[in-house]
């Protein structure tokens, strides 16, 4: 398994960057890849994702969520073996650390070539990037679910 560990200061309260990362269904617009996020339960998510062409489905079910600290999630069926944490950090009035931690298992030859090469982490980093400026553009969440699931 491979493991990706990154972060990025937001300029946004945590409760927004924190609501924002809620919101599943809006990773399309800033994550590569993802082609589709359906929320299905409290807890569970469908994900479709196309990474160089390769399609890929998988549920993801979320093991830990705490309202303004962290999100945590593990796959639990599908193409895909991952699992993650993210968490929220208030660094200063109106700015937040976003670290996430990924622990994945790439699959076939070319996934493998690339996690080695390092574009996994890469793409990791750059869709924090994009993170950050989707909800700094904004300024506000798009939505929020403020429940916990422990």
């Amino acid at each position: 398994m491979s493991v990706i560990e990154e972060s990025i200061e937001v300029r946004v309260p945590v409760h927004t960057a924190y609501n924002q990362w809620t919101q599943f269904e809006t990773f399309p617009e800033f994550m590569s890849g993802v082609e589709r996020i359906e929320q299905r339960t409290d807890t569970l998510t469908h994900w479709v994702t196309k990474v160089d062409g390769v399609k890929r489905e998988f549920d993801a079910e979320i093991t830990e969520q705490v309202p303004d600290e962290c999100v945590s999630w593990t796959t639990v069926d599908g193409d895909t073996k991952q699992e993650g944490r993210v968490t929220f950090q208030s660094v200063a009035p109106g700015a937040t650390r976003v670290n996430l931690r990924m622990r994945l298992q790439p699959e076939g030859a070319a996934e493998k070539i690339g996690d080695k090469l390092g574009f996994v982490e890469r793409n990791a980093k750059a869709d924090l990037a994009r993170f950050k400026k989707f909800i700094e553009e904004r300024g506000t969440e798009t939505g929020e679910w403020r429940g916990t699931v422990l």
